[in-house]
């Protein structure tokens, strides 16, 4: 049995928690409600944009990684590779965090 959450649950509740903090949460692809893979962008104010993909881990567990960080002076590159990941995977959810500090609602994600 795997001990997965649904995708579409595990998304809803990085948005939920996100909201809870004050801050705002979107889904801008929707994709397979159970097994879709999660791609998350953080942000804060439109600022300090990065990329975290869920990548396997020497020990097993499936963590998710900073793949990319938005460069302020080229956004260009980090929307490219973005819809170059949407594009290639139309089953994969995308999901937004706009909130302080973003990166700790994606670091209390562990499988």
């Amino acid at each position: 049995m795997d001990a997965r959450l649904p995708a579409h649950v595990e998304v809803s509740g990085f948005i939920r928690a996100v909201e809870a903090a004050g801050g705002f949460g979107m889904v801008l692809q929707k994709g397979e409600r159970d097994a879709g893979v999660i791609l998350i962008l953080t942000t804060h104010s439109g600022r300090n944009t990065r990329l975290w993909e869920r990548m396997p881990q020497l020990d097993g567990s499936r963590a998710f990684v900073c793949t990319r960080d938005q460069d302020d002076e080229n956004k260009k590159d980090f929307d490219d590779y973005v819809a170059k990941r949407r594009n290639s995977d139309p089953d994969c959810w995308v999901v937004e965090l706009d909130v302080e500090n973003a990166e700790r609602f994606v670091a209390a994600a562990t499988h």
